[in-house]
C-alpha cells in the first residue's frame, strides 16, 4: 500500500489541471492536480485519496482503481501496473473497459460548446465536459450506480430530461437491447451481471422488457431539459459510437440562433453556479 500511495502521488503530480479540463487559477505548490481535484474527477472522497496516498487504506476495489486510472489519464500499461500494486487482477479483454483513447479525451476537453459525456458498454458515465455537468447535473456528485444512466432512469427517476411516453418507451427498449448486447460480449463481467440483476429486482418494467424479445435502437431525437436556473429548453441528442471500442458518446446540440442555443451559451458561462 505504501508503494501504491507513492505511485499515485507521482502520477497526480504530473497531470496538470488544463489536461483534464479544470481551471488552473490560484497558487499551487506543485504543477499537478490537487487531491480535491483528483477526488472530484474519480468520484471519490478527498479523505479516501489522502488515505490511499499515505498507505493507510485497505486494497481499493477494481472499480475504484478504474476510476483513478481514468482520472489520472493512465496508459493501458500504467493501469495494469496500478492493479498489480493494489493486489487486484489486471483488467482482461473479457471485462468492460473504461479506457478512453487520447483522441476521444481531447474531444471531451476541447468541444466546450456542446454538452457531452462518454459512457462504457453498460452506460456508466466515464467522463464528461463542464457544460454537460451544467446542463444535466454534476456527475462528480453521483456515487456508485448513480453514474449509470440506465440505473438512474429506471430506479432513481427525477433527472432534468423530460420525456414523452413514446420517447420513454423507445429509450427503455434501446437501453435493454444495449445491455443484452453487452452481456453477450462480456458474459463473465461480474459488475455487468450484478447491474442487470439489480435492475430486474428493483424495477418491474425493466424485468418485463428484459424477459421479452424486444429490440430497439438509438436514433437522433430532441430532448427537453427542465433546468432549475434557465428554465426549460429543447435540444438535439445524438449517440455516437467510438470506433474500435464499446464506448458511447452522448452529445447535445442546439440549432443556431434559437432559445436553446442562447441558454447553452449562458450555461457555459455560469457553469454550476446558481443565478441570483
Amino acid at each position: 500500500m505504501a508503494e501504491l500511495g507513492r505511485t499515485l502521488r507521482a502520477w497526480r503530480d504530473r497531470v496538470t489541471p488544463e489536461q483534464v479540463g479544470l481551471p488552473a487559477g490560484g497558487k499551487r505548490r506543485a504543477p499537478g492536480l490537487r487531491r480535491e481535484e483528483l477526488a472530484q474527477l474519480a468520484g471519490l472522497s478527498v479523505d479516501y485519496i489522502v488515505r490511499l496516498e499515505q498507505g493507510r487504506s485497505d486494497s481499493p476495489s477494481a472499480q475504484v482503481l478504474t476510476a483513478l486510472a481514468r482520472a489520472l489519464r493512465l496508459s493501458d500499461a500504467e493501469r495494469n501496473h496500478l492493479f498489480v500494486l493494489a493486489g487486484e487482477v489486471e483488467p482482461s479483454p473479457g471485462r468492460l473497459s473504461a479506457y478512453i483513447p487520447p483522441g476521444v479525451q481531447r474531444i471531451v476537453d476541447q468541444l466546450d460548446g456542446a454538452p457531452l459525456c462518454v459512457c462504457d458498454a453498460a452506460w456508466t458515465i466515464i467522463t464528461w465536459n463542464p457544460l454537460f455537468a451544467a446542463v444535466i447535473g454534476d456527475p462528480s456528485e453521483w456515487r456508485g450506480r448513480d453514474r449509470n444512466i440506465i440505473y438512474r432512469h429506471f430506479v432513481a427517476p427525477g433527472d432534468r430530461v423530460v420525456q414523452t411516453p413514446e420517447q420513454q418507451r423507445d429509450f427503455r427498449t434501446a437501453m435493454v437491447t444495449d445491455l443484452r448486447a453487452s452481456l453477450a460480449r462480456y458474459p463473465h463481467d461480474p459488475d455487468l451481471r450484478t447491474l442487470i440483476d439489480e435492475l430486474r429486482a428493483r424495477d418491474k418494467d425493466f424485468a418485463r422488457l428484459w424477459d421479452q424479445p424486444v429490440v430497439g435502437f438509438h436514433r437522433s431525437e430532441q430532448k427537453t431539459i427542465r433546468h432549475p436556473e434557465v428554465g426549460a429548453f429543447t435540444i438535439d441528442c445524438d449517440v455516437l459510437a467510438v470506433p474500435g471500442s464499446d464506448l458511447r458518446m452522448v452529445v447535445y446540440t442546439a440549432a443556431p440562433n434559437t432559445d436553446a442555443a442562447e441558454k447553452l451559451r449562458l450555461l457555459s458561462v455560469i457553469g454550476l453556479q446558481a443565478l441570483t
